[in-house]
């Protein structure tokens, strides 16, 4: 292999285009298996299901705002409460960060595609449908009612009898399907398509944290999907194992959500740490410190963090010793994260720091990373966990987890990579002022509530009478609440704004250092007409302009422009960057939704005892499946 230069010396990027594009309209919206318009539209998707989550916490916010509220009946508002956590948890936090993975990955790498577009068209797909299929739910007025958490024996027929509990259990197995496959997709496409030059000691933190983010899911997942599978077998097929007197057993449900549920913090945690890893040293004018430590730090938090779930449950009777080691657990794991948080102060320590909005929304998450992670400590401790379980110092701990230390970088990420994306500038004195009011905002409506917890209010209970203490401290929450979902809402303007105004930006205007900024803004369709060579960890900063490579020996060929034209990038080995064969990318297809479809008539069959419907969605599966692997054998040709 030999260095080249610039592509469009080779062949012209115009025809090149012309190759790639999708179908206009309605036909390339359904067969299109671009990742970058895939990425794009579970980030649109996932928002849309977060302004829908806001709603219902403010309505829920309203109820709890003063004593003996009659705003919300106890029936709605436990719906709007299972819904809203469900909608955070699966809907919003988890896809919206396969969305920036999905975007950036490929490019970070230097790759044209995804490993298998269609698989990653097709995880979108089911990610929709599932999402449309629990939100259908309030077309019919029966929104599930059980918590996000969904324990046994409550969701059980006998105490939950209606359609409720079943659209959340046949929705969360249906959702797992769309992050099972898409988390295959990123651990082949990381390991096998990475660009000349790019080992793995030179990957990019984001991309490390999605390959990490991806194993964990591969492990996590399929524990939640089986504990809300058996649940449904035993509403629908009149199962025992979750019925104690026919010898099964509720603790064995809780056993399988939370092996999921603890490891699913880290989940949500690990791609949000890597979006701080990458805005950090961009805003501070030097690389990151500590590369190889944050990158075993990442490796840790996956790895311990499947070793902790049982602190959820020091209130069930566990024995003492069995308690003792998940606490111990529970305390290391902040080691690891306590590493990352001292490499990106370390490398602010020297650098020349940018107060940009991206900065500002990295700095958010700091301040609101360590108060989470304060009170994630105390909570491990067996004895005070004893006294606030089940209280509102519950809720506030995992909403500085999951809400703050996840949904700040995420913001930050729409302003670093916005204009990536669009093309278009956001405002920066706009996004400014959506952070300083959601900060405010933030803290104003989840730390009282650590002093709500500690005063004795219980969590999940929609009214309490007046004289307990809770009164002024309830309304300063739910003011907080308001003030942070304007700040959300601000950003929203800001993108709309963007997009409506149409003002350019540069292809690199942060001056960056990965290879997602050597592209165009936003990027073409092959997204790189020849690779480029990477030769260390920060290619932009080591060496303008990139060198590009070209064809010099077998499997070789996909490296290039004329590869590009052919639709091929290079397979290369896992653990360096020779290429080993090239890959065919396939065109637009059909075949994605239609398996999606058919999964969906299959779920819904289930959901009303149709047995015919359900036969139908799998006979739909099993065609739309058949086609799919005689396509893929045709495009191997």
């Amino acid at each position: 292999m030999t260095l080249a230069t610039p592509p469009e010396e080779v062949v012209p990027l115009e025809p090149l285009e012309e190759l790639w594009h999708d179908p206009p309209g309605l036909v390339g919206f359904l067969t299109t298996v671009d990742h970058k318009r895939l990425g794009v539209r579970y980030i649109y998707t996932s928002f849309a299901f977060f302004f829908a989550s806001g709603l219902m916490a403010l309505a829920m916010r309203g109820q709890l705002s003063e004593a003996r509220a009659d705003l919300l009946g106890p029936g709605t508002y436990n719906e709007l409460m299972t819904m809203h956590g469900t909608t955070m948890i699966f809907l919003f936090n988890t896809p919206v960060l396969a969305g920036f993975g999905n975007y950036f990955v490929p490019l970070q790498i230097g790759a044209r595609d995804m490993a298998f577009p269609r698989l990653n068209a097709f995880s979108w797909w089911v990610f929709l449908f599932a999402g449309i299929f629990m939100y259908s739910s309030f077309l019919i007025g029966k929104p599930p009612d059980g918590g996000w958490f969904g324990y046994t024996p409550l969701t059980s027929s006998t105490f939950s009898p209606g359609l409720n509990i079943d659209f959340w259990g046949l929705g969360i197995v249906f959702v797992g399907i769309s992050t099972t496959v898409g988390a295959i997709n990123f651990i082949v496409t990381i390991f096998k398509l990475r660009t000349p030059g790019m080992s793995l000691n030179r990957m990019p933190i984001y991309v490390w944290s999605m390959l990490v983010f991806s194993f964990m899911v591969l492990f996590a997942v399929p524990a939640v999907s089986l504990a809300a599978g058996l649940l449904e077998l035993d509403r629908l097929f009149g199962t025992a194992w979750f019925v104690p007197a026919l010898g099964g057993s509720v603790l064995l449900y809780q056993h399988l959500f939370w092996f999921w549920g603890h490891p699913e913090v880290y989940i949500l945690f690990i791609p949000a740490t890597g979006m701080v890893s990458m805005i950090i040293p961009v805003f501070s004018r030097r690389p990151l410190v500590g590369y190889l430590w944050i990158v075993a730090a990442l490796a840790g938090i996956g790895f311990l963090s499947f070793g902790v779930w049982v602190h959820h449950m020091f209130a069930t009777g566990i024995p003492p010793l069995a308690m003792s080691v998940f606490a111990a657990a529970s305390l290391v794991i902040a080691i690891p994260s306590g590493v990352q948080f001292f490499a990106w102060i370390a490398t602010m320590w020297q650098g020349t720091v940018r107060l940009a909005t991206p900065m500002l929304f990295c700095l958010g998450f700091l301040f609101i990373f360590l108060a989470g992670g304060i009170t994630g400590v105390m909570v491990a401790v067996m004895p005070f966990d004893w006294q606030v379980t089940d209280s509102y110092f519950v809720v506030a701990h995992f909403h500085y987890v999951l809400n703050g230390a996840v949904v700040f970088p995420i913001f930050g990420a729409m302003y670093f990579w916005g204009p990536k994306m669009t093309g278009r500038a956001l405002s920066e004195r706009l996004g400014k002022i959506s952070f300083w009011v959601m900060f405010i905002g933030f803290n104003v409506a989840f730390m009282p509530m650590h002093i709500l917890g500690l005063l004795g209010m219980p969590r999940r209970i929609y009214t309490y009478d007046r004289g307990l203490g809770w009164d002024g401290i309830n309304l300063l929450v739910s003011v907080g609440s308001v003030a942070f979902a304007t700040g959300a809402g601000l950003t929203l303007l800001n993108w709309i704004r963007a997009v409506r105004r149409k003002e350019p930006v540069p292809d690199d205007p942060w001056d960056a250092d990965s290879l997602e900024w050597a592209t165009t803004s936003p990027p073409p369709e092959y997204n790189f007409a020849a690779l480029p060579v990477v030769e260390g960890r920060h290619p932009l900063w080591d060496r303008r302009p990139l060198r590009y490579a070209t064809a010099g020996g077998p499997g070789t060929e996909g490296v290039t422009a004329v590869g590009a034209v052919e639709r091929r990038t290079p397979v290369t080995e896992g653990f360096d960057t020779r290429p080993e064969e090239d890959l065919r990318i396939p065109r637009e297809s059909w075949v994605p939704v239609a398996t999606a479809l058919g999964i969906a008539v299959l779920f819904v069959g289930l959901l009303v005892n149709a047995e015919i419907m359900a036969v139908v969605g799998v006979v739909g599966i099993v065609v739309a499946a058949g086609v799919w692997a005689w396509r893929t054998e045709e495009d191997l040709r």
